[in-house]
């Protein structure tokens, strides 16, 4: 591979179609396998974001420049025209003759067919020649127009517009396709916000304390933040508002039995860590052996010792763990709605695998339920936006569980006071990742085991 930003972007883009590849995963291995500098870098991961999100309007534009439908070009011809028209429609100091030869430079090189390059030329030499006319979507369907305007499927705009209306899901959606801002944990047992925010700052990093959630920055600019002293040394670690506000709904405190049930790769633990003060016992667990050992590694970059973790599947008793935590936390996998704007493929996935997703969360709420001591504390939390995955969880194991319910928390920040006990975060709302959790305190009686 070359050390071309936007090969790194087309091979990213088709391992994604093709072999089902997530964007941040495969982005990174292409990154480093081309040795891209950071400039480089930075320009291959907005090409591939970009098209990400944008990828249904692009093909609706390539639609409407050429004989061949989108659905019918070899996918990698394809992804050099979503590279190219990309860059036109969106980079304006990308000239538009630069990004017309690079896509045309890339098919010559990826496609065996010798009518590919003339076809990605014409293609994208006709819609330079109307960039400031680009043709109208049609809009008589709300759903339809807005699922192409933000390239979103449909099925999910409908269910959007379902919950929010009309303005805010189209709030919604647009925050979907921006940047979302970075937060970052400052880590007490390291240091204080003050010197990480002068450590981070010596490196030309553009950070500032957190508006209203206490203890944490927001970096913007972008940049290799793994690379910063800062990281190094264990003084920060990355983790949106919304995750970081369910650990403080849960209250951990210091000399508590914490169990993460589904923890990888470990921020929850992390934060569950500081307000224990690395006191007590925290045991972090995962299905995955490879994500077990991220937890250890920032467990050990941030110098926590109350931690211990495990390989664990959530839905498989253990026996020694029946009523032996204080807090529970139940951070179950999902369909990852909340957190397009961090994943843009997820929309793209398919949404049939879905309907499953319910019976594994109820699985594993029932069975972690069971570690719990009476009077402690069980938190169910996902990051995703769907009431099936949601509150019908929640609703479902309280009407099984008499023993527990739900308590109320207050929170920092536009969040509040939340008397029911149970909350759904919004991007366009709060300006976090797309969250839910629930605390759930079990009776301090003698209560029937789940």
């Amino acid at each position: 591979m070359s050390g071309n930003a936007r090969e790194v972007a087309l091979l990213t883009l088709s391992a994604c179609d093709r072999q089902g590849a997530w964007s941040d995963l495969a982005l990174k291995k292409n990154i480093r396998a081309a040795g891209l500098d950071s400039r480089d870098a930075a320009l291959a991961t907005r090409l591939c974001f970009g098209v990400l999100q944008n990828r249904m309007l692009l093909d609706f534009y390539i639609g409407k420049f050429s004989t061949v439908k989108p659905e019918r070009m070899e996918n990698k011809v394809l992804n050099a025209l979503r590279v190219g028209a990309y860059q036109m429609a969106f980079l304006t100091r990308v000239p538009v003759s630069a990004a017309v030869n690079a896509s045309v430079d890339l098919v010559k090189r990826h496609s065996k067919n010798p009518r590919s390059p003339g076809l990605v030329n014409g293609i994208l030499r006709s819609m330079a020649r109307n960039i400031d006319r680009l043709p109208t979507i049609p809009d008589a369907n709300p759903a339809d127009y807005l699922a192409v305007r933000y390239s979103h499927p449909v099925w999910l705009v409908r269910a959007f517009l379902e919950m929010l209306g009309p303005a805010e899901a189209e709030q919604l959606l647009a925050l979907d396709n921006g940047e979302p801002p970075t937060v970052a944990q400052v880590n007490q047992l390291r240091g204080t916000l003050e010197e990480a925010l002068t450590s981070l700052r010596a490196e030309g990093a553009e950070a500032e304390p957190h508006p209203w959630l206490p203890d944490c920055l927001t970096l913007t600019g972008g940049g290799d933040l793994e690379q910063r002293a800062a990281f190094r040394e264990g003084r920060i670690y990355i983790q949106d508002a919304g995750a970081h506000l369910a650990v403080l709904a849960a209250e951990p405190k210091p000399g508590m039995a914490v169990l993460d049930a589904c923890a990888a790769p470990g921020g929850k633990s992390f934060a569950a860590a500081m307000e224990m003060e690395d006191r007590g016992k925290l045991v972090s667990c995962d299905i995955h052996a490879h994500k077990k050992a991220l937890i250890d590694a920032g467990a050990k970059r941030l110098g926590v010792t109350c931690l211990t973790s495990a390989v664990q599947d959530g839905k498989a008793r253990r026996a020694e763990w029946e009523e032996a935590f204080d807090l529970v936390m139940a951070d179950v996998p999902c369909s990852g709605l909340g957190i397009i704007r961090k994943k843009p493929d997820i929309r793209y996935k398919d949404p049939a695998p879905l309907a499953g997703l319910p019976a594994v969360q109820s699985a594993i709420l029932e069975n972690v339920s069971t570690y719990v001591k009476p009077g402690g504390v069980l938190l169910y939390c996902t990051c995703t936006l769907q009431k099936t995955e949601n509150e019908d969880r929640v609703e479902s194991f309280l009407s099984a569980h008499p023993e527990f319910a739900l308590e109320g928390f207050v929170l920092p920040g536009p969040v509040g006071e939340v008397p029911e006990g149970m909350v759904t975060l919004w991007p366009q709302r709060h300006g976090t990742d797309g969250f839910f959790f629930a605390k759930l305190r079990k009776g301090p009686s003698n209560g029937a085991l789940s």
